[in-house]
């Protein structure tokens, strides 16, 4: 059941329901999450069922502030504490120290804890309604079904969820992918996922070298066979965190990555044929088809990330079998959805 976000009773209905060890779907700013009360074990496993995740694969926990991530993270070094000063609330996820004797369930089992302040109204709302109840963080990874495409509005989540589900309409998500994934529990600022943060920005944030955790940007356009484990970092220091399969955020259809030379290319050899076929590219393309649906993807790295997962979802139509989508440029901008669109194809 979809009801108004920005209505106080709807806020409160929802608290309650959180409360009650149940769940809520939750807008913020990046996609939205399944959220549950992160110290609840019984109700985190709610969310490990209704996506059908494995329950080793850590949750971000939702937090209204710094002073509630102190409540979770057993230590805060000086560089994460600026990051939180820049970026919070808003699209910064960063992986800290857990203390043990809360949110084992929502961290996967680990010693570290994924936390993140959202800057959507809606979520900051339910987060002082849970706080007022004794709940002071909401575990709530993307509101879909595990490895699919992220949901961006609530018709989205109720799509992948049915009615049962109490959604709260804070409507369409003004940043569109998942935040930025810092590490900041082994010292350094280690990057484990690119959002629409820029490495430029943290570094400037909290006056340190970001150490990439992940695959390098030439490998992710080769579109590596390896899994997305870190390579630059021992993997037994490592901390898993959200997003870091190799397939994630993909449709049905199977998704390919080409640049527009070959993406033309290969609907003038197919012609007519070129069908079942739905391309998203930030070049105009021509098809002898009638059949072949297009999409133009903007030339603005923040609106492509704001409206990719919205358009996956729509050009995922049940006679569409292949989807192709253009290659990002290879510019810091578009770090964030060159990681999704490689991880749909992978």
């Amino acid at each position: 059941m979809i009801i108004d976000g920005l209505n106080s009773a709807s806020i409160a209905q929802a608290a309650d329901v959180i409360a009650a060890a149940g769940l809520v779907g939750l807008p913020t700013e990046t996609v939205y999450g399944l959220a549950a009360d992160a110290a609840n074990e019984a109700a985190v496993a709610k969310i490990f069922t209704a996506k059908g995740r494995p329950s080793e694969h850590p949750l971000i926990v939702h937090v209204a502030n710094s002073l509630s991530a102190s409540r979770f993270a057993s230590e805060i070094p000086d560089f994460a504490q600026k990051l939180m000063d820049a970026f919070w609330p808003g699209p910064l996820t960063l992986i800290l120290p857990r203390r043990p004797e809360i949110a084992s369930a929502a961290a996967g089992g680990q010693n570290s804890v994924g936390l993140r302040c959202p800057s959507h109204p809606v979520a900051l709302a339910l987060l002082k309604a849970c706080a007022a109840r004794g709940i002071h963080g909401l575990a709530a990874p993307s509101a879909n079904q595990f490895g699919r495409v992220s949901p961006t509005t609530a018709a989205h989540v109720q799509g992948e969820f049915g009615d049962d589900l109490l959604i709260l309409n804070g409507g369409a998500c003004s940043v569109g992918i998942e935040s930025t994934i810092v590490d900041c529990s082994r010292g350094v600022p280690v990057l484990l996922r690119p959002g629409v943060l820029t490495t430029t920005q943290i570094e400037f944030a909290c006056g340190q070298n970001l150490t990439s955790n992940s695959l390098s940007k030439e490998e992710l356009l080769r579109q590596s066979t390896r899994r997305l484990e870190p390579d630059l970092i021992p993997l037994e220091a490592a901390p898993r965190a959200s997003g870091m399969l190799e397939s994630h955020y993909a449709p049905k259809a199977k998704l390919r990555l080409m640049d527009a030379k070959a993406l033309q290319t290969a609907l003038d050899i197919l012609g007519t044929d070129a069908k079942h076929i739905a391309v998203y590219s930030r070049q105009q393309m021509h098809s002898a088809s009638t059949t072949l649906i297009f999409r133009r993807m903007p030339e603005d790295a923040g609106l492509a990330a704001q409206q990719l997962f919205a358009t996956l979802r729509e050009l995922d139509q049940p006679d569409i079998k292949l989807i192709w989508v253009e290659t990002p440029p290879e510019d810091s901008a578009w770090d964030g959805v060159l990681d999704r669109v490689t991880r749909a194809a992978a």
